[in-house]
């Protein structure tokens, strides 16, 4: 997977390389994909190591094509992924829409690069939150989650697979390239035992009913296609039975657990991890590459005897709002910086924060420096 193995248990590697090592240990062992920077690495590594763990990798002849095999490995029940960055997600957008309708797990490792269209596919950027904010049309939450080292690479990816597999719905994993394809040290010893996860089954009790529920949070059990049940799976509005329908009862309550069941986990699903400075009133809140700079100015501004907090969002979406509350109690000043145009996540971010003043710091075509973000704690 692109390591160096020292003396100890640490190793020298790329966030895209523990993703593909997490993706195994979670019990993944189908991927499909299409080459693109700056996730390449994570279609190399699979290609190479699932043969050998008894997985399957494919080349797929473009992104449509990938998602579409990894929707159907899962409805076999195999845990499934693929790899991109956003010109190949762009065209996964419809699939993507059809495997939450479904409510097939799955997980996409989206790395972010500088765009629109095909832009600088070895320029970095965090541009992309819109975009998977939007993935689904009719406001549909995804799961998203964002890394910002190559150990919380690992451990997100377990997380990934975890959540889609006990929501049932497909997840995100938002890199960037510089998270991606940075080398630098990951302690193995120090990394979370991967947890066994697997989706709601049915058991043979009763009657299947392919989208059966009886509260909006509710996961239906699973049965593979092709197995002893019939199963019904469509991209249209359905009843439990996965009958078409449009408007009767059971439909329109079927498309609101779709929310539900991902909401309902928030507090639970939603993480920010939180270096607090007790009687601080500023927080710089950031994810990705951009809270590796925080982390350096916070240390930087301490040192100089200010006050300031850290939070570092690694769950997107749905919005954790229950851990941001925590963050934000006592806090009056908030600093947020990404790698894009007008701050994206600052904007999803506003109606939260109340009346607390919000910074944004913002570049494109460049990393934001951690001296930028300890000259604004210091205003």
């Amino acid at each position: 997977m692109g390591m160096t193995a020292s003396s100890t248990n640490r190793v020298f590697t790329t966030g895209n390389a523990m993703t593909a090592r997490a993706a195994i240990d979670a019990g993944c062992r189908f991927f499909a994909g299409y080459p693109i920077t700056p996730a390449s690495q994570v279609y190399t590594d699979l290609t190479r190591l699932l043969p050998a763990c008894g997985g399957v990798a494919m080349a797929a002849p473009d992104e449509i094509s990938s998602l579409s095999y990894v929707v159907g490995a899962s409805l076999r029940g195999t845990k499934a992924m693929t790899a991109t960055s956003g010109p190949g997600y762009c065209l996964m957008v419809e699939t993507m829409g059809y495997a939450l309708m479904t409510e097939t797990p799955l997980v996409v490792v989206l790395v972010q690069r500088l765009g629109p269209s095909t832009g600088a596919a070895t320029q970095g950027a965090q541009g992309d939150i819109h975009m998977v904010m939007g993935t689904v049309s009719g406001g549909y939450a995804i799961p998203v989650f964002a890394p910002s080292t190559a150990a919380e690479s690992y451990e997100d990816t377990l997380r990934a697979f975890e959540w889609s597999e006990r929501l049932r719905t497909p997840v995100v994993l938002l890199s960037d390239k510089e998270v991606a394809s940075t080398s630098e040290v990951v302690d193995l010893d120090a990394l979370p035992t991967p947890l066994t996860v697997t989706r709601p089954t049915y058991n043979g009790d009763g009657p299947f009913v392919p989208y059966g529920f009886e509260t909006l949070t509710d996961v239906p059990a699973f049965a593979p296609v092709g197995g002893a049940q019939a199963v019904t799976v469509t991209g249209s509005a359905h009843d439990k039975q996965g009958n078409l329908r449009k408007n009767d009862p059971d439909t329109l309550a079927n498309l609101e657990r779709l929310e539900a069941k991902i909401q309902a986990a928030e507090p639970e699903l939603g993480r920010i991890d939180f270096d607090e400075d007790p009687g601080a009133d500023t927080l710089v809140l950031s994810y990705g590459v951009s809270a590796r700079a925080s982390r350096d100015a916070v240390a930087a501004a301490r040192a100089q005897g200010l006050k300031v907090s850290l939070g570092t969002v690694r769950t997107l979406f749905p919005l954790p709002r229950t851990a941001l509350a925590k963050v934000l109690a006592g806090i009056k000043r908030v600093i947020v910086p990404e790698e894009n145009f007008g701050g994206q996540y600052r904007y999803v971010l506003q109606p939260l924060l109340g009346d607390r003043q919000v910074i944004g710091l913002n570049r494109v075509g460049g990393l934001i420096k951690p001296q930028e973000i300890l000259d604004v704690i210091g205003q």
